[in-house]
């Protein structure tokens, strides 16, 4: 199994846990990575990820999610191809991070892409037949790959 988890999933573990939602899908996350560090599952990433952790103005924060992404099995240089792909799914609905993560995914050849974005998850679902991959909640998917 290849997986994508977008900087959303990466921030998760430290958003506040005395959400209900937020803690479920923490706690997906963790497994998902569980399995990843178990060699069962493949981490995807790609170059943007790290751009866009990078750009996160809480210090602590940022440098929990580079610690977190220094177990990605697979990196994916974002090359000329995922922009004019990103900006065919901008034109479908996505916003433009979102597009170029989804393009370098799709280029990788995930079998699923996750994020905790309920935008991103409607927009995929509305535009479904031209992905490559589903888009979905970690929490929700691991359900159904466990049952």
């Amino acid at each position: 199994m290849r997986v994508y988890l977008d900087v959303c999933c990466l921030n998760r573990p430290f958003d506040d846990q005395t959400q209900e939602r937020i803690h479920l899908e923490t706690e997906a996350i963790e497994t998902v990575l569980t399995y990843v560090e178990r060699g069962l599952w493949q981490w995807v990433g790609s170059n943007l990820m790290e751009l866009e952790a990078m750009l996160n103005s809480d210090v602590e924060r940022r440098f929990r999610v580079l610690r977190l992404m220094v177990a990605v099995q697979e990196h994916v240089a974002v090359e000329s191809l995922d922009h004019k792909r990103a900006g065919r799914l901008v034109e479908l609905g996505f916003k433009a991070m979102d597009a170029l993560h989804v393009a370098c995914a799709e280029r990788a050849r995930v079998d699923v892409f996750l994020t905790t974005d309920d935008r991103l998850i409607k927009t995929a679902a509305r535009q479904a037949e031209v992905l490559r991959m589903p888009v979905a909640n970690p929490l929700k998917w691991l359900e159904e790959q466990l049952l």
